[in-house]
């Protein structure tokens, strides 16, 4: 049987197509992922490659910087004052503790919790209040037998830097003139913080490249380290030493407030010791009230009483209205000047101008004072370094209180003679006394040792001063107010100083004892003050506290200095009143 044959055929192409449409489809989808990879290659390799470039330094640039130790601090002779110790700090990556679960191990969480004084929650609290973190102190400036400790607890995202302490040999002796730093060691007190630039160095920094295995494969950039240097006070820690121990058992025994003592080298201008108590532990600053920090030699300002009475006496001589050879009426021992009172606690009758100095008479010294224009007596305490910065360039310097004004009465003149209505600091009372031992040269203070004094100006005649210090020294005699000054072996003057501090709307009950002086007499050395603030006991006066230290303090500084004794050279100068001994 036949099949029927199909009508229907396919028709056969004659002619290939050149490009089907799903070849072009493809063509063109391809062409245009290849135009926008290029343009996008394009866009951030010449457009905006600033972003691939930092990806990349991320990843392979890396900087390293050599850690500079801070500066020493020395005294004179080159004993440390302030040195810097490498110490370690711990620090954590919160992300890695995390990541790899460190708390998990309780054994050495718990270790590593009680070596920091901190509860495992109050670590794990430090360590993840940011997960995202990776760097947070735990510790800084570690013992080294903790951070060994540490070490071996092997607790995953601990790690260890680098860094260093400061350390002060002196600790309380020099605490307030030598300052502190802070945990970073920035100074923030005293000669850390005043010289802190001078002190800090300049880190190295190499920043260079490295390959994936982190070998160094290119530096970039290299900068050597700049040292830091290191500074020389004009302080003989010896003498600080001696000069804190006898000030410290003087505001002690006498139940003071607080006191201060400075000792200058009259020739160069130098300071060689400056000391406050009570005082503090640099290395150990935990709990330490904020206001024993405070350098009180030179921030506090104090009514100097009678100790401005030789500057009062100069101010006659200089002015012309005395010489030395005037003796002064001073009976009937007071007098009524603008309905107030100035007195002396006895009638002394006659006196030379040794005499008003060994008796510290308030009545000869007001008359010598109300016979001067009281411009010439104001000008003659700022030439002898009142009323201005002493030179020494340390923060929170007090310049006093010292007026200018041009009306005064005369009552305040006269008050102004012994002391009273101006305010100085320790450091500006002994710049005085050290222009009066000095042949009357007022030079600058300096806080740094110099082999060459800077240039001073003279403030008064040499014959004067020469005069004053011999006057001074009858002050020490029997029958002056400070025999409890004298030093054996040696002569010494000096003046001594018992003020009332000042109080809203006149003066109170606490008193300032101060005793500023000078030696040896017969050749000039050393200028010291000591000032006890509000004794407590029933001494209160100057000869009575203040003189036994300035006696200790300037006999040990210049047995130290070998200073020859001298206190056979001369005799000793006594009062003389109406042309006769005074006893």
């Amino acid at each position: 049987m036949k099949r029927p044959v199909s009508k229907a055929q396919a028709k056969s192409k004659t002619q290939p197509a050149v490009l089907g449409w799903r070849f072009a489809f493809v063509l063109v989808s391809i062409s245009a992922v290849f135009v926008a990879l290029v343009a996008r290659a394009a866009w951030l390799q010449v457009v905006e490659p600033d972003m691939l470039v930092t990806q990349g330094d991320l990843r392979t640039l890396r900087v390293e910087s050599d850690k500079v130790m801070r500066g020493m601090i020395l005294d004179r002779n080159g004993e440390a004052l302030a040195v810097s110790v490498p110490v370690q700090a711990i620090w954590a990556d919160p992300k890695e503790v995390l990541e790899r679960n460190s708390p998990a191990d309780e054994r050495r969480w718990h270790a590593l919790a009680e070596i920091l004084q901190l509860t495992p929650q109050q670590l794990l609290n430090r360590i993840g209040d940011n997960p995202q973190r990776r760097f947070v102190y735990l510790q800084r400036q570690v013992n080294p037998a903790v951070v060994e400790y540490v070490r071996k607890l092997k607790v995953p995202g601990i790690h260890f830097r680098q860094e260093s302490r400061r350390y002060y040999p002196a600790g309380e002796v020099a605490a307030q003139l030598i300052g502190f730093t802070n945990v970073d060691d920035v100074g923030v007190e005293g000669i850390e913080k005043r010289f802190d630039d001078l002190l800090t160095g300049t880190a190295g920094r190499k920043v260079f490249r490295k390959d994936a295995k982190g070998r160094e494969i290119e530096v970039i950039e290299r900068e050597q380290s700049q040292p830091p240097a290191d500074i020389q006070l004009s302080i003989d820690q010896r003498i600080q030493a001696v000069a804190y121990r006898e000030l410290k058992k003087a505001v002690l025994s006498n139940g003071a407030a607080s006191g201060s003592a400075v000792v200058i080298d009259v020739y160069t201008g130098e300071i060689l010791a400056l000391v406050n108590s009570p005082s503090f532990n640099p290395n150990n600053r935990r709990n330490t009230p904020v206001y024993l920090f405070r350098n009180r030699a030179i921030t506090d300002s104090f009514e100097p009483g009678s100790t401005m009475k030789p500057l009062a006496v100069l101010s006659a001589l200089e002015y012309g209205n005395a010489n030395l050879k005037t003796v002064v009426d001073v009976s009937p021992g007071f007098m009524r000047i603008g309905g107030s009172w100035v007195r002396d606690p006895n009638n002394y009758g006659s006196l030379s101008l040794a005499g008003i100095i060994q008796k510290s008479s308030n009545m000869g010294v007001a008359r010598l004072v109300l016979g001067v224009p009281h411009q010439h007596v104001i000008g003659l305490y700022h030439n002898m370094g009142l009323g201005q910065e002493s030179g020494i360039s340390l923060l929170g310097e007090s310049t006093g209180m010292f007026s200018f004004r041009q009306r005064w009465s005369d009552f305040e003149r006269a008050t102004y003679s012994y002391g009273y209505g101006l305010s100085v600091t320790a450091v500006q009372l002994a710049r005085a006394y050290a222009t009066l031992a000095n042949g009357g040269i007022n030079r600058p203070l300096t806080i740094f040792k110099t082999s060459e004094p800077e240039p001073g100006e003279r403030a008064i005649k040499e014959e004067y001063a020469l005069a004053m210090l011999e006057m001074m020294e009858a002050s020490i005699a029997p029958g002056g107010t400070a025999t409890r000054a004298q030093v054996p072996g040696y002569r010494v003057g000096g003046k001594t100083g018992t003020a009332r501090k000042s109080i809203v709307g006149g003066y109170g009950n606490d008193y300032i004892a101060s005793f500023a002086g000078v030696g040896p007499i017969s050749n000039p050395r050393l200028a010291t003050v000591v000032v006890i603030n509000e004794p407590a006991g029933d001494f209160y006066h100057g000869g009575e506290i203040a003189a036994p230290v300035f006696a200790n303090i300037m006999g040990a500084a210049m047995q130290l200095l070998n200073l020859p004794p001298d206190a056979h050279t001369l005799p000793r100068i006594t009062a003389v009143r109406g042309g006769q001994n005074a006893g």
